[in-house]
């Protein structure tokens, strides 16, 4: 058993500590938000924070995240409106939405650690996170206006 807080939440997992972060959130857990996209860590659709950092959950172990603490999208803010996530539905940020928490929450730990980011501090915080869609002028748009009601 391995015990990590998730979403405010102390929780006891039962699987081996090699197990993928991400598949111990979907599977065990049922929080389906941090999506599977490349398994590698470089598209950033699995982004979800342990301990307050933004973390790729396919490249992160149970191990890893063991006595952790861990946010989800679903645990960022319980109404949905964090500053970033309210900024995104005001400028209909997304278009399939595949990429999209896990370009709130890299956003999201942009702003803890620097609220009022330049453009160039959005666009190289957010390089890691790909929207296929692409969305990125309107993803800058929304850091931009988050970072503003900050």
């Amino acid at each position: 058993m391995v015990r990590l807080t998730v979403n405010g939440e102390t929780r006891q997992i039962d699987a081996s500590g090699d197990t993928p972060l991400l598949w111990v959130l979907r599977d065990d857990l049922s929080l389906t938000g941090a999506k599977y996209g490349c398994g590698a860590g470089l598209c950033g659709s699995c982004t979800v924070h342990l301990n307050g950092k933004a973390e790729r959950s396919c490249q992160k172990t149970l191990d890893d995240a063991a006595d952790g603490e861990v946010t989800t999208i679903e645990g960022l803010h319980p109404e949905g409106n964090h500053p970033i996530q309210v900024a995104w539905r005001d400028l209909s940020v997304p278009q399939c939405g595949f990429c999209q928490s896990g370009q709130i929450m890299q956003a999201a730990a942009l702003l803890k650690e620097n609220p009022k980011p330049s453009d160039h501090e959005i666009l190289e915080a957010m390089a890691g996170n790909v929207c296929r869609c692409g969305c990125y002028q309107r993803i800058v748009e929304a850091v931009r206006l988050a970072s503003a009601g900050i």
